[in-house]
């Protein structure tokens, strides 16, 4: 069997939507004659994390932890008075703000070197036939860059994959402070995508960008979908209070200004059904600012929304399956496009009905309508207002949804995009071989 050196931050403990894709392919890459070995974070480098993963990591996966050394780091120590799942929206700003002038291409760069010295050291000890860095953070890129491109390296003929989860930095969360740090990430990134064996990427519409505006050629890039673990049978026909009509978001709730926009929604709703308020719920699971909490106060909804913060994977898949509707958001702006959100194919497997405030030209936007799912512009109130209040009076007439699955979604099992990723080892071992 070969072996896969997988270079990626964020590995159970650690949660969020960055842990799953990895997780998936480690799993399931064994089948198709690939072990993995994973350099990752420690235990307690990340502020969301859910110990149930660690139950879903194979004992066939070689884990080596890199504790410390990111900017994280020193977020976590600052945050000793916040509760799980919760964060100080504006200290987490300013320690963003600080690094993105002084720490390229992020504020885990310290760590990526770490981990880099981590897997060159396993590599030298021989079994690795292959690595792949998977971004954010992107400097864990330029770490697999330089253990297997360097000049005297060991590794250097080794084949290297650079798996792009989100497009690189400047595209992404950031704007770089100025022309010259924007100039450093183009440079940074033109470097990884045109020396890479293979750059795979989560999103079709950042395939074709890169494609356009990269040294990397056409046939360097390939689209691997984030897809999804379906829910095991048993567990499809979760039970739901008859009692009640179930609003609900599961994803990272920082920085995603359309937490606000449904709050909003939700108070114009109650205001034009009062009745509503004893049977609306709202809840909102996953790691958010503190200024949601305050929000949902000052609205008058604290009897309505709630903020359970980051839930075990498992039971954030109970709460998309007993939803009523679930609603879903991403950052806005040009700059997001690519962004296919992970959680959209967990809420299609769901069956549930989905309003995506999204714009009509994203690419998870198709998806949204392929599925059948509402689409509104992402900030409108009246119109997401509109269409809760809709539903909710059809709920209220004893209208219920059958389970709107989509009969294609199988084509997004991770399963089945391992076994696509593996066949592309196999063609760039064969090509290193002759």
């Amino acid at each position: 069997m070969r072996r896969l050196l997988v270079m990626a931050y964020f590995y159970p403990p650690l949660a969020g939507g960055g842990v799953h894709r990895v997780l998936s392919l480690t799993r399931h890459l064994p089948r198709h004659g690939w072990a993995c070995t994973v350099v990752c974070a420690g235990e307690q480098d990340y502020w969301v994390r859910d110990e149930s993963l660690l139950a879903r990591v194979s004992a066939q996966t070689e884990v080596i932890r890199v504790a410390g050394g990111s900017a994280l780091s020193a977020l976590l120590r600052m945050r000793a008075a916040s509760t799980a799942g919760r964060r100080s929206s504006s200290r987490f700003a300013a320690l963003r703000s600080l690094s993105d002038w002084f720490l390229l291409p992020d504020s885990y760069v310290g760590w990526a070197a770490r981990a880099g010295r981590a897997a060159a050291a396993r590599i030298a000890a021989g079994g690795v036939d292959a690595v792949l860095s998977t971004s954010p953070p992107d400097s864990v890129h330029l770490a697999a860059e330089r253990i297997t491109r360097a000049p005297g390296s060991t590794s250097r003929r080794l084949p290297w994959i650079a798996d792009f989860r989100d497009p690189w930095i400047g595209s992404t969360f950031r704007t770089p402070p100025t022309a010259w740090h924007a100039a450093r990430h183009a440079a940074m990134e033109a470097r990884v995508t045109g020396t890479a064996d293979l750059v795979v990427t989560a999103s079709r519409t950042h395939h074709d960008e890169l494609a356009s505006r990269t040294s990397a050629r056409p046939a360097r890039l390939f689209h691997l979908p984030n897809g999804f673990e379906p829910t095991g049978a048993e567990r499809v026909r979760s039970e739901r209070d008859p009692n009640a009509f179930r609003i609900a978001f599961t994803g990272q709730l920082s920085l995603m200004e359309d937490a606000g926009t449904l709050l909003a929604a939700v108070h114009q709703v109650l205001q034009r059904e009062p009745a509503a308020r004893g049977q609306l719920r709202v809840d909102l699971a996953g790691p958010y600012d503190d200024k949601w909490a305050a929000r949902t106060l000052e609205l008058g909804l604290g009897d309505v929304a709630r903020f359970p913060g980051q839930l075990a994977h498992e039971a954030t898949r109970e709460l998309q399956r007993t939803a009523d509707v679930l609603v879903l958001w991403k950052p806005t702006g040009g700059r997001f496009r690519t962004m296919v959100p992970g959680k959209l194919y967990e809420y299609l497997d769901s069956g549930r009905p989905l309003v995506a405030l999204l714009h009509a030209e994203d690419e998870a936007a198709g998806l949204v309508k392929r599925a059948g799912g509402t689409l509104l512009p992402p900030g409108d109130v009246g119109a997401l207002a509109d269409e809760l209040c809709a539903r909710w009076r059809r709920w209220r007439d004893g209208e219920r949804t059958a389970d709107l699955r989509p009969a294609w979604l199988g084509e997004f099992e991770r399963a089945s995009l391992a076994a696509t990723l593996a066949g592309a080892l196999d063609g760039l071992m064969a090509e290193q071989s002759r």
